[in-house]
């Protein structure tokens, strides 16, 4: 069976380049692309492909996990497999959370990405090592430890700079809720300061720079 294909990615370059390469491919046909949100829908929505390979960075506008939830959402979706540079603990709960079958890295081998796009056809979990054993180490010894999706997202909003109220008033929280999040933010990565827990989350991988 050929796999039907529609890429995402804003750099047009690194379409092309994907698209040269599963070309030589007999059993993929790509059917589509698009640098942006919008485009990826209508994409999507007239080409009926079996298989998204979606960036999370668009650029400007929705990014790769929003885009994911508003296709899985389709009365007929696609299955997501995402394809980016990042591997932060953020990054994979949001797609994965978005409904994205699989996530592989861009650095990995060709044949790497042929089986995932197969297996994701095929309606299989596909992961890259670092991103498998992210899963497994959020997941596995020592997981009442690890920082929760809701921390992850307070962590990103101290790398902002956002104070108490700022963060209260994005998460449609209290304060008192943040000053909660915060206090088990710092036991979790043995810190004492806002600026010492945005640093280990860097350090750790959990949020980007």
């Amino acid at each position: 069976m050929t796999v039907r294909i529609v890429l995402v990615d804003d750099h047009p370059v690194v379409r092309a380049g994907l698209r040269a390469l599963l070309a030589a491919q007999e059993d993929f046909d790509v059917v589509g692309e698009a640098a942006d949100a919008g485009r990826a829908l209508d994409v999507v929505r007239a080409q009926r492909p079996d298989v998204v390979l979606m960036d999370l960075n668009l650029g400007e506008g929705e990014g790769g996990a929003r885009v994911t939830a508003l296709l899985r959402a389709e009365p007929e979706p696609p299955e997501v497999l995402v394809l980016t540079t990042y591997d932060t603990d953020a990054d994979i709960l949001r797609a994965l959370e978005a409904g994205a079958r699989g996530y592989l890295l861009k650095d990995a081998p060709p044949e790497e990405l042929f089986a995932g796009i197969g297996a994701t056809a095929r309606g299989e979990t596909v992961l890259s090592p670092a991103v498998a054993a992210a899963v497994v180490r959020r997941a596995g010894v020592g997981g009442r430890d690890a920082v929760t999706a809701r921390e992850v997202e307070v962590l990103e909003l101290l790398s902002r700079g956002l104070g108490n109220k700022e963060m209260a008033r994005e998460l449609f929280v209290s304060e008192a809720t943040v000053k909660s999040h915060l206090s088990h933010i710092y036991a979790k990565l043995d810190v004492d300061t806002r600026a010492g827990a945005v640093a280990a989350a860097i350090e750790r991988r959990i949020i980007r720079t």
